[in-house]
């Protein structure tokens, strides 16, 4: 997959070599194959998801090989069982394969990689950015590399931030990254979101109350300015407050003052003011539900987060630091297959960035500690249809055993007949018993495949998808097909 690392394999038996790779490719890993005679051309700094090393000659090349691994230690290094030199005091070293390759252990083995790239290059991917407070906006795609530049230019200023962005982007992810590289990063960082708080509620929230105030004001309580003083406020959801709300927030934003609801005397407030919302103010100001002068003394610094959709490229590291989290907060470490996360970047992500995440956490506690591929996840995220890995067919099982299992899965709780208006409407069924009777075996095979066909043209012909329509395994659905020879 295209910004993927890839597998480097390194063999001198061409044949050897050429089958390797065919496997890893068919299991949808990225590789590239060389022989010990192109050891220099290669970048041994860059990124690898792993060597694979096979049948090396003794020799000059097995001693310049052994030099290039352990100068490599950032790559993971799997060895056939044919390779015969010592590699155990690697500290890259992760396993042995043993020939001829099967697909448990070779999942297991890339799983190991995956694991040690997570843990011990974490650090290789930190070091390329100026302050590991970014490490939450992560991503190499032009839009969120524009974003931390503006956080750095921003940051050091006094000036309003206005971020502007779809739900679920990580907005107050970049509200938190310009307090904390701010001057104001040793005050407190105070959140609220105006659009789950009652009108009525908003003023005592935003600037406290004094005893008796109104009903049920026992005692005086500061707002969330005051307890921000020396630190930021972040407005979140500003498009959702209240005209009224809107004009005494403008006047604290002139004056840095206000008064508690109910009192009388101005309190002068020092804090940074940071504010995110999804609406489209300035069709909101037309409309007249958002005050204009408001408007341009929030936008003084404008930063836009890319939607999800617009930068699907950063989806794999997004995957990596989403992991690495729930691992730090005690999930089980889990690793997504290539073709996984191409299937993920060809979703469209309404929920950006939360949605991503929580569809990680989701895996983490269905998969703990597996490699999750195509098809774990849920049907909506499902963009290719790969097949699992099966043993092969028992040539011992009859045809009448087949075709039982046939009518097993037709008359399963999955499959009913109860329903008499979808039996009506098939064309294969009879209202009733014919006095001549009926082949009941060419019925129930024209109505399997009359349900197929509309499930696989109703998925747009993905197998996968079309199964869970029918309430079957992916496997099982396609040992259907092959036998009534459909084709997607």
């Amino acid at each position: 997959m295209q910004g993927l690392a890839k597998l480097l394999i390194i063999d001198d038996d061409v044949q050897n070599r050429l089958a390797i790779s065919n496997i890893l490719e068919f299991v949808g890993e990225s590789c590239e194959a060389v022989s010990s005679e192109q050891l220099g051309e290669l970048d041994w700094s860059g990124v690898w998801a792993g060597c694979i090393v096979s049948n090396i000659s003794a020799g000059w090349a097995s001693t310049t090989l052994m030099s290039y691994l352990k100068q490599a230690h950032h790559i993971p290094l799997l060895v056939m069982d044919s390779f015969s030199f010592p590699v155990d005091d690697l500290p890259n070293f992760v396993g042995e394969l043993e020939q001829p390759l099967n697909y448990p252990q070779l999942s297991e083995a890339l799983r190991h990689c995956k694991d040690f790239l997570g843990r011990k290059g974490e650090s290789l991917v930190a070091c390329t950015r100026k302050n590991t407070l970014f490490r939450s906006l992560v991503g190499q795609s032009r839009g969120i590399q524009e974003v931390r530049h503006l956080i750095e230019q921003v940051s050091g200023t006094d000036a309003s931030v206005l971020i502007l962005g779809e739900s679920g982007t990580g907005k107050e992810v970049v509200a938190r990254n310009i307090h904390y590289h701010s001057k104001y990063r040793n005050g407190p960082f105070v959140p609220i979101n105006c659009g789950a708080i009652p009108a009525e509620l908003l003023e005592s929230e935003l600037f406290g109350h004094e005893k008796g105030a109104f009903t049920g004001a026992l005692t005086s309580r500061k707002g969330r300015f005051e307890l921000a003083e020396g630190g930021t406020i972040f407005l979140d959801e500003i498009g959702d407050m209240p005209m009224p709300m809107q004009v005494k927030l403008l006047r604290v934003l002139q004056e840095r003052c206000f008064e508690r609801v109910g009192g009388n005397t101005t309190i002068k407030v020092n804090v940074r003011v940071v504010a995110a919302t999804h609406r489209n103010l300035e069709n909101m100001i037309e409309d007249g539900i958002f005050r204009e002068d408001l408007f341009y003394r929030l936008n003084v610094f404008p930063i836009e987060m890319p939607a999800l959709k617009e930068r699907k490229q950063d989806i794999p590291l997004l995957l990596q630091e989403l992991m690495t989290r729930l691992e730090a907060e005690g999930g089980q470490p889990i690793c997504f297959t290539p073709r996984a996360i191409n299937s993920l970047m060809e979703h469209h992500w309404p929920g950006n960035v939360r949605e991503l995440a929580n569809l990680v956490e989701r895996m983490v506690i269905l998969y703990p500690n597996s490699l999750v591929d195509v098809n774990h996840l849920p049907t909506k995220y499902r963009y290719s249809d790969i097949p699992e890995f099966q043993p092969e067919s028992n040539p011992f099982i009859s045809v009448e055993e087949q075709e039982r299992d046939v009518f097993q899965d037709i008359f399963s709780e999955n499959f009913s007949f109860d329903d008499q208006n979808d039996l009506d409407h098939n064309v294969n069924a009879p209202q009733g018993l014919p006095p001549e009777g009926v082949n009941l075996k060419e019925l129930l095979a024209g109505l399997e495949v009359n349900m197929i066909s509309q499930a696989l043209e109703a998925q747009g012909g993905v197998v996968a998808r079309a199964a869970d329509m029918l309430g079957m395994r992916r496997t099982t659905l396609v040992e259907k097909m092959r036998k009534y020879n459909l084709q997607r």
